[in-house]
């Protein structure tokens, strides 16, 4: 699997294909991150190989829906649960993030394992998500974006180009150096 844009996050309903024998099996609901539809799927059987004797070739899949989140307007922590093949072996590992969304967290997650651990997508099982309180940060890089005061002041700030003006002056060539200390 490659990550190609934001992760999604879908529900992947499938079971056993209907026999004789069993002619109304029993259901598996996933709840996957994936790309796309496609990819979303493939991680299902990939899954159900892995946590029952069940193929797709001996398989359906019933539905796939796009999960998508109510409130995107404000940012909330994420704790994510995650197990990844490294070169040396498996590793279990908790992280935190700060996003709009649940699906933006994940993108972040792929992201910085990517850079920090060399792990590659299809290495990544997500094992359990969840929002945390502010009060229940624990990592120190989420725990400096938390507090009450916090401000991102914009020090040496440049008039920037509007439609039909220069970018600092009239003139297309000046003398001096723009002023970038603004109080």
């Amino acid at each position: 699997m490659t990550v190609c844009g934001p992760m999604k996050q879908y529900q992947v309903v499938g079971r056993k294909a209907p026999t004789e024998a069993f002619p109304n099996p029993e259901a598996y609901r996933m709840i996957i991150f994936a790309p796309n539809m496609v990819i979303a799927r493939s991680k299902f059987w990939y899954f159900m190989q892995q946590f029952r004797k069940m193929k797709k070739t001996t398989g359906e899949i019933l539905d796939v829906n796009e999960i998508v989140e109510k409130n995107r307007n404000q940012v909330k922590n994420y704790g994510i649960w995650l197990r990844y093949d490294s070169r040396s072996g498996t590793h279990n590992m908790y992280r935190e993030y700060r996003d709009l969304n649940l699906c933006g967290a994940i993108t972040q997650l792929y992201d910085e394992m990517a850079g920090r651990h060399r792990t590659r997508p299809r290495s990544i099982q997500i094992i359990r998500t969840s929002t945390i309180a502010t009060a229940d940060v624990k990592r120190p890089n989420t725990l400096q974006f938390v507090g009450k005061g916090l401000k991102f002041p914009l020090p040496h700030r440049t008039d920037s180009a509007k439609r039909g003006n220069k970018a600092l002056s009239d003139q297309t060539f000046t003398v001096g150096r723009p002023t970038t200390c603004f109080r």
